[in-house]
């Protein structure tokens, strides 16, 4: 039985010490595209994205110390907030609008999903899934709202504030007709497996999940 957040916790880095997660968003976008990372933080995936595929890479970040990070490796980001700040991109203006390990700390996830499929012709969205067994277990055993090095935060000092499973984030895509063209699950261990291939065991499985998005033709 698990003891503590450590054996919990997703293996962190991947190739060149980038989280398996960044690897596999990565490899969703085709080279040369033209990309806005919504919540970008340090810039770590957008440098990935232009060293890798040539993206035209621009980012929003809500922190200005994330801002700083990202102008100082000389990536093009802004300081803003993806529930307020995603309406002043124009229809169309970005091949792919990626929100990586940020919807669920978004006030209202439901408009800014919409949204990014607006101002993107697909979207990838990422999140930690809190369907995951290790905090289902935590929640059975100790009673307790869980810790994780995915979801690390105390439950009074989380910026968490929608969490949700990899079944409730389908039921909102099929609500807003929103087309799921791929999807990932991540286990602790950076292993991915297909969604559909794992079935309605993803949502057990699945540390985290990557979805790729697009509207309906």
């Amino acid at each position: 039985m698990p003891e503590s957040a450590e054996d919990l916790a997703p293996t962190t880095t991947g190739t060149n010490g980038i989280r398996p997660a960044l690897l596999h968003i990565a490899d969703l976008v085709a080279p040369g595209s033209r990309v806005l990372d919504v919540g970008c933080g340090d810039g770590t995936l957008l440098g990935l994205l232009a060293d890798t595929r040539g993206v035209d890479a621009r980012g929003v970040e809500i922190s200005q110390a994330g801002v700083n990070a990202c102008v100082s490796q000389g990536l093009s980001v802004i300081q803003g907030d993806a529930d307020t700040d995603l309406y002043d991109y124009p229809a169309g203006a970005f091949d792919y609008a990626i929100l990586s390990e940020t919807l669920q700390a978004t006030r209202h996830p439901r408009d800014v999903l919409r949204q990014l499929l607006v101002i993107g012709r697909h979207a990838i969205v990422s999140f930690p899934n809190f369907g995951y067994w290790p905090v289902r277990w935590q929640l059975l055993w100790r009673g307790r709202m869980p810790v994780t090095k995915t979801l690390a935060y105390s439950w009074y000092d989380t910026p968490n504030i929608h969490l949700c499973t990899i079944k409730d984030f389908t039921t909102l895509c099929a609500e807003l007709g929103i087309v799921v063209e791929r999807a990932i699950t991540i286990d602790r261990k950076g292993q991915s497996r297909s969604w559909r291939h794992a079935g309605t065991w993803a949502n057990v499985t699945g540390n985290q999940a990557i979805f790729l998005l697009r509207k309906p033709d």
